[in-house]
């Protein structure tokens, strides 16, 4: 049965029973009537008494924090305050439930590798993640409701943002002008806008890095092209004697020989640029290494230069044999390329005190000034331009020689004074280096302790 029949049911036994106890006392007086009608009045007063301390109780608790549970009752007043209960229970999970997805949210956006800032219809913050603070220089709790072109002042910005016009992006140097960054808006709501910011400082350099690229690969092909081509045509155009007929012949061969070695350079970076990291497990004996960059190196120098080679007659190299044998044999081959005739070249093998080792290469050719060391490793950065195409480089050796080093874990260092020779060290990790045991009989050749 519903409770407000319940309810009217159980008033009209109250005021029923009250009316019959009113005519019982007032038969006894002599009144029935009036007792009937005084009985009747009294039990629906008692009636609006005890609903109206209930309604009471029920409204004090309404007027309270409703951290407690509604008052407990039957009837009427007991269901309404279950029924408001209820109701703002459903209402704290709903609104429960929508800060966890907001807060959610709020993580993912977080965990962007761009940056996301939120601005109300007065370009004011109203949230943005740690990315975006460190993008535009921001605090993420200390610049809400600040008004970003206050915070924000690069001019490329501003402009964009107030222009209104953001079909596309903008891009400016960061507040500290290390990085460069690529901004897009778009409008939302009422007036409020999303800005989205990429760090594209590292796509910048990569850009401008391969345009140099081409436009030296370019400047260094074109030169000896033009020098054949000239020499083509004097051999189709002029009667030449055999003697000056063999010099431009022997002129022609020198430019083909340097193109042919730009190209092989141009592979050899191109491969180690586009294949994965040497294994560690595939090991490269040094003292065969060794002795065979140290006999193309003698015969490059033919007798101008003494070459001693020194040490690492027990180690092993973890990585890729030819890639080692690229590094060390550019080192060596432009340790005779720039050492005059009658100089000293050694190839040594050390040990470091940290159980790493390195491959060195010292001359007593001319040296290098201080100011170039820090460029040498850049593809075709000469010290002399001049001198390096006279003795046939390619100013891509020592770029190669810097990524080998990086694939293999370690890194070159370059010590050169003018006039003092130079050292190039292609230092390795430990990791990467274990020495051999002398095999004998029954024995096997295992791995020790470099220190």
């Amino acid at each position: 049965m519903a409770w407000w029949l319940t309810r009217t049911l159980a008033a009209l036994l109250a005021v029923v029973g009250g009316a019959l106890v009113g005519a019982l006392l007032g038969r006894l007086a002599g009144h029935v009537v009036a007792g009937l009608a005084l009985g009747g009045l009294l039990s629906s007063l008692a009636l609006l008494l005890r609903d109206a301390w209930r309604g009471q109780a029920l409204m004090d608790w309404l007027r309270g924090p409703l951290t407690a549970p509604a008052p407990a009752d039957a009837g009427f007043w007991g269901e309404l305050g279950y029924r408001i209960e209820r109701a703002l229970h459903l209402r704290e999970q709903g609104t429960r439930d929508q800060r966890d997805q907001l807060a959610q949210f709020l993580s993912a956006i977080e965990a962007s590798p761009n940056g996301v800032l939120l601005l109300d219809g007065a370009d004011q913050i109203d949230w943005c993640n740690s990315v975006a603070a460190e993008h535009f220089g921001l605090d993420p709790q200390r610049d809400l409701r600040q008004r970003v072109t206050n915070l924000v002042r690069m001019p490329a910005f501003v402009a964009y943002l107030q222009g209104g016009q953001f079909e596309e992006g903008v891009s400016f140097s960061g507040p500290l002008g290390r990085t460069m960054l690529s901004v897009l808006v778009r409008p939302y709501g009422d007036g409020q806008k999303l800005v989205l910011s990429q760090d594209i400082t590292e796509r910048e350099r990569a850009d401008a890095m391969r345009r140099d690229f081409v436009a030296n690969v370019s400047h260094e092909i074109r030169t000896p092209l033009t020098v054949l081509a000239g020499f083509v045509e004097t051999l189709v155009r002029l009667p030449l004697s055999e003697p000056e007929r063999q010099r431009v012949l022997v002129l022609m061969q020198q430019q083909a020989d340097r193109m042919q070695a730009l190209v092989a350079d141009l592979l050899t970076l191109a491969r180690i640029e586009g294949s994965p990291r040497p294994a560690v497990d595939r090991w490269v004996a040094l003292p065969e290494l060794l002795q065979q960059v140290g006999a193309e190196a003698r015969a490059l120098s033919a007798g101008r230069h003494a070459i001693e080679i020194e040490g690492g007659d027990d180690v092993e190299i973890g990585g890729s044999q030819a890639e080692l044998h690229s590094a060390v044999a550019n080192l060596l081959n432009n340790a005779v390329r720039y050492t005059p005739e009658g100089g000293r070249i050694a190839l040594r093998w050390r040990w470091r005190p940290e159980g790493g080792g390195e491959i060195a290469v010292s001359d007593s050719g001319i040296g290098i000034a201080r100011e170039h060391l820090p460029r040498l490793t850049e593809r075709f950065y000469r010290v002399d331009g001049s001198r390096s195409r006279d003795t046939g480089g390619t100013g891509l050796g020592l770029s190669i020689v810097k990524h080998v080093a990086q694939r293999h874990g370690g890194e070159i260092e370059i010590q050169s004074e003018p006039g003092k020779g130079s050292t190039f060290r292609l230092a390795l990790p430990a990791l990467r280096l274990r020495r051999r045991q002398p095999a004998g009989p029954g024995t096997v050749t295992t791995a020790v302790d470099p220190g």
